[in-house]
């Protein structure tokens, strides 16, 4: 099964897991982001004002008055404040290689102008002929990892909201990404070992496409017994109250990801995850179906809802519909019902809550400010999730998920500013 994934796209690893991985890979996801001021929620008509004078209450009203807004504010105030390791991502961290290569360069390696793929042998010599033929830039990627730093980034303060779990080598790469996690501010723990190198992923660039071939090498390596199960790393997990997981993982450790999405149903926290790649959906899809009953919020974008329709026989290409169906899709924790969140590129959000669907405006972006989507949904993924371990209403998550996704598109790599300009 995993050398036929090999064979199909990597929809986001290499988003920076890959270089964007929804860089577990790269997603060429535009979302453009929301200018900052402006809500992509649809306008509601306000509510009408209570035309009943406060003296002609009843006792019994007012008590009811008075419990519904302790309620309310209790509710919010919940998660209004972000705390050291409160979110919480496990993944593939790759150090994603970029350049801007030729037509030749491609049809050397047979790689498509917009593709996510793994590398296979065929493909050893195009990281060395990469590095050295082209200018290059490294940037720390994995889309987990990227969704994390994102979200870190808009939260500002504290540091160390998000911990992230990945398996590195013991070499120059590996270094590289300890010190990339340490400048985001967020708390990376790799699991550390020397039979493999640090995973690396190739973006190779011509116009506006990005074709990214993903080495996963020590990302592979990850191990639930050596790793996740130490005491002192459960307790980390244990801190947190969201947590996210990109489904390139689900071909790396089906276990380890069981373990925390068994934790967080179990104790009324929120699971997210990325369907993160057509291959996913198609060939890791026992693998994947045993963890969605556990997922409290569900990602994609519209290429990986089609496959996941497809493959869970909805009969309908409809993406409202797709949305609705994989709501429908049996939970474990009966308490939350499930969120399904997809994405379209530079078109509308869809969001499936509750017993609606909803679509969200994408801000609309110069082409000339346009350079590079590489990262937009992971991107798009942990600005979602700032507001979410935050306790925010999910329209705020869905605004600072395309303010996030709109900064990143107009820079190289999965890189940001110094502070975010969100409200």
């Amino acid at each position: 099964m995993a050398s036929k994934a090999k064979k199909q796209r990597l929809s986001d690893e290499t988003k920076t897991e890959s270089p964007t991985k929804k860089t577990e890979s790269p997603t060429k996801k535009t979302e453009s982001p929301t200018k900052n001021n402006e809500s992509p929620t649809k306008k509601t008509e306000s509510p009408t004002k209570n035309d009943e004078s406060p003296t002609k209450k009843t006792p019994a009203l007012r008590l009811l008055n008075r419990s519904v807004s302790i309620e309310l504010t209790h509710t919010e105030n919940t998660m209004s404040s972000s705390s050291p390791n409160a979110l919480f991502g496990m993944g593939n961290p790759l150090l994603d290689i970029i350049a801007i290569v030729d037509k030749h360069f491609l049809d050397k390696y047979s790689l498509k102008p917009n593709d996510q793929i793994l590398a296979e042998d065929k493909h050893k010599a195009l990281f060395e002929e990469l590095v050295k033929k082209f200018k290059v830039e490294y940037h720390a990627g994995g889309a987990t990892q990227n969704s994390v730093k994102i979200a870190q980034w808009m939260i500002q303060e504290p540091h160390n909201v998000g911990t992230y779990f990945g398996c590195i080598g013991k070499d120059k790469f590996g270094d590289i990404l300890k010190q990339k996690a340490k400048e985001a501010h967020i708390d990376a723990h790799y699991f550390e070992q020397d039979e493999e190198p640090t995973g690396t992923c190739a973006a190779c660039v011509t116009g506006d496409n990005r074709s990214l071939v993903a080495n996963l090498a020590a990302a592979n390596c990850y191990k639930k017994d050596k790793h996740l199960d130490l005491e002192e790393n459960w307790k980390l997990v244990e801190k947190a109250k969201v947590y996210y997981i990109a489904g390139f993982f689900l071909t790396v450790s089906l276990e380890s990801i069981l373990k925390v999405a068994q934790h967080a149903s179990k104790n009324d926290k929120l699971f997210c995850m990325n369907l993160s790649a057509p291959f996913i959906c198609e060939f890791f899809k026992d693998n994947l179906m045993q963890v969605l009953p556990y997922v409290d919020v569900l990602f994609g974008n519209e290429t990986e809802a089609a496959a996941f329709a497809k493959e869970q026989n909805f009969e309908t290409e409809d993406i409202k519909e797709i949305a609705k169906k994989a709501q429908a899709l049996p939970k474990d924790n009966t308490k939350r019902q499930r969120i399904v969140v997809f994405t379209q590129g530079k078109d509308e959000t869809v969001m499936g809550q509750s017993d609606k669907v909803e679509t969200f405006p994408v801000l609309k972006i110069d082409p000339v400010d346009l350079v590079d989507t590489n990262g937009a949904g992971d991107a798009f993924v942990g600005g979602f999730l700032s507001e979410l371990v935050q306790g925010k209403p999910m329209h705020q998550c869905v605004k600072a998920a395309h303010y996030a996704a709109n900064v990143i598109i107009r820079r190289a790599g999965c890189t940001f500013p110094e502070k975010p300009d969100f409200n």
